[in-house]
């Protein structure tokens, strides 16, 4: 059950396509074959209030956060982490060369003892 938050600064959208960067996040997040295709949620949180390093206007950012049931070994996690960064990064690299753009990730794991799920989309899916 892994969520995929996307936190930006509002000015991102001249330059990104929010929806496509959630598609591409989506795609890497199951190409890892650590978290169940069921299971992924990608969301986008647009930031209307924001101040970044200098005060440029023009800065930006992008935060990635991927919470996840706790459990998963760590060197499996860590290639997770890699691979979704690296889609991230590859997408974005037109924007980041030029614009300035802050892009950050976080992986963390939940508590499952602190975290109740129901999940029927398994149920509806075309592979199931």
């Amino acid at each position: 059950m892994p969520h995929f938050s996307i936190e930006y600064s509002a000015n991102m959208e001249a330059h990104a396509d929010i929806a496509a960067l959630c598609e591409t996040l989506r795609i890497a997040g199951i190409e890892t074959g650590l978290f169940p295709e069921a299971g992924i949620r990608v969301r986008a949180i647009r930031c209307e209030t924001y101040a970044i390093a200098d005060g440029n206007p023009q800065n930006g950012f992008i935060d990635i956060s991927i919470r996840l049931r706790a459990g998963r070994p760590l060197d499996a996690r860590k290639a997770a982490t890699a691979h979704i960064f690296a889609a991230a990064e590859q997408f974005l690299q037109p924007i980041i060369d030029q614009h300035p753009v802050a892009l950050s990730f976080e992986m963390r794991d939940i508590d499952p003892e602190l975290s109740p799920k129901i999940n029927s989309i398994r149920n509806f899916l075309k592979d199931s």
